[in-house]
């Protein structure tokens, strides 16, 4: 019997995963169709990037490093502050959808990820 392997191992693992997240902030940062996006976040985006690769590693099947350093990821209540509409969602999506192309990921890994993207960011409008 095979075990199924991770999206983290099917993209390349941290390598990838750390690109993946730069493209998207450096897209966010750059395009004005996410200036709305970029407008929810400081100017010095680093924290935001690390949060993002720590995140994004254990939810894509990696080591967890997000919560022992965050605690509990609680994506829905440390996202209430913030006005996430259709809009904000959208951009958000689309940035990262982009990134997921521009770094390569493509095929069946790059729908199954745009698919969980799409419940959780849908799930995190208030």
């Amino acid at each position: 019997m095979t075990e199924r392997q991770s999206i983290y191992d099917a993209i390349g693992g941290i390598d990838k995963i750390d690109e993946l997240v730069d493209r998207f902030y450096d897209l966010m940062a750059l395009e004005p169709k996410f200036s709305d996006l970029r407008a929810m976040h400081g100017q010095d985006l680093t924290n935001s990037r690390e949060k993002l690769k720590f995140f994004l590693t254990g939810w894509m099947g990696g080591p967890d490093i997000y919560s022992p350093k965050y605690g509990h990821p609680m994506l829905r209540a440390r996202h209430l502050p913030f006005k996430i509409g259709l809009n904000e969602r959208n951009q958000w999506l689309a940035c990262m959808y982009q990134a997921l192309e521009d770094c390569g990921i493509t095929g069946s890994t790059a729908k199954q990820l745009e698919e969980s993207f799409f419940n959780t960011a849908d799930w995190m409008r208030n």
